[in-house]
């Protein structure tokens, strides 16, 4: 999920694990927590675009990471405020529970995160999209609210277990929602007899009312949408999947890495020259299926006899594209 998303979860596992001792000081710390496992991202500064993206969401978002680095962050905030009421314990049990909560929120998204790193297999429910505001925003009120009643005070830990109860209500309306929108493509895709070998059904961005859907065929991928208000059949449009594009730059490293973060789901392009593979996982800017715009695509650029990936970056004018899509297409066909 986006940082604000992170930082609002922290604080209220920071309150709920150590309100009633420390304070707002639980709900600080528990911020903090809740923004170190994406730190990971810091990699880019130091590796190539390919790397970064295999780093990222992994050690730092792992069952692991919580266990070993929940005691090593507590021991350093209970030598900060050694002057409180809370032990080095109590500190750990707050870092551990925002360092975890974190990546089982990470995991609902399309990206999903390698929740049992080690193991390299991303865990991804693809429930809602890492930003949405329907989740945040009553999420945050309610932090906001209890940061201005004392610690002792009822109403402090009722208005933060209201946050966390209607959060977390939301997300277990999301994952149902995506039950429901699966049902429905995968009926339609028997009423049009359309064989295929996989499916994705996943959120479009901010809201869990339409959704978007990859279908895996033998040459082609069927790219789709549906809107709880559709009326009319999901349409699903064939995009070829052009791996033949590649030649022999299928057997680069390079090349299969990438393959391999896109776990398949991929189509091969090119453009004036310019050979694409485009992640299909997070769908496209402008839901034109006759000229789709993805939303993550990398260049493959050959420098000195080598495969280089650069990742073809979208302007903030092509991501408002999805916004006046989105309007119109949520409210049904």
């Amino acid at each position: 999920m986006d940082s604000l998303t992170q930082i609002v979860l922290g604080a209220a596992v920071g309150e709920a694990a150590l309100g009633k001792k420390a304070g707002n000081k639980a709900m600080l710390y528990g911020a903090i927590a809740g923004t170190i496992p994406d730190l990971d991202i810091l990699s880019s500064l130091f590796f190539d675009p390919l790397t970064v993206i295999e780093i990222h969401r992994g050690f730092t978002h792992s069952i692991l990471f919580a266990v070993l680095f929940s005691p090593v962050f507590g021991y350093l905030v209970s030598k900060l405020e050694r002057r409180g009421p809370a032990t080095f314990k109590d500190w750990s049990w707050l870092f551990f529970w925002a360092l975890f909560t974190h990546p089982l929120l990470d995991a609902l998204t399309t990206w999903g995160t390698k929740l049992f790193w080690p193991i390299k297999y991303p865990v991804a429910v693809e429930s809602i999209f890492v930003i949405d505001p329907l989740y945040t925003v009553p999420f945050l009120i309610f932090v906001i609210l209890a940061m201005f009643f004392k610690r002792d005070d009822k109403k402090r830990r009722i208005f933060n277990t209201l946050g966390l109860v209607i959060s977390t209500s939301y997300l277990m309306l999301a994952f149902g929602v995506k039950c429901y929108a699966t049902q429905q493509v995968m009926a339609a895709l028997d009423e049009q007899h359309i064989t295929y070998s996989a499916l994705k059904v996943k959120p479009a961005p901010l809201n869990i009312i339409l959704w978007t859907t990859n279908v895996m065929a033998d040459e082609v991928v069927y790219l789709g949408d549906y809107s709880l208000f559709d009326s009319q059949p999901v349409k699903f449009h064939p995009v070829a999947k052009n791996h033949h594009l590649l030649g022999d730059l299928s057997k680069d490293e390079n090349v299969k890495r990438l393959i391999n973060i896109t776990e398949n789901w991929y189509i091969v392009t090119s453009v004036d020259g310019k050979l694409y593979i485009n992640d299909l996982r997070f769908g496209t800017l402008n839901f034109d299926y006759d000229d789709p715009q993805f939303s993550f695509s990398y260049e493959l650029v050959e420098q000195d006899g080598k495969i280089t990936i650069s990742e073809n970056r979208k302007t903030p004018r092509e991501a408002s594209q999805i916004l006046n899509y989105l309007w119109t297409r949520i409210r049904g066909n």
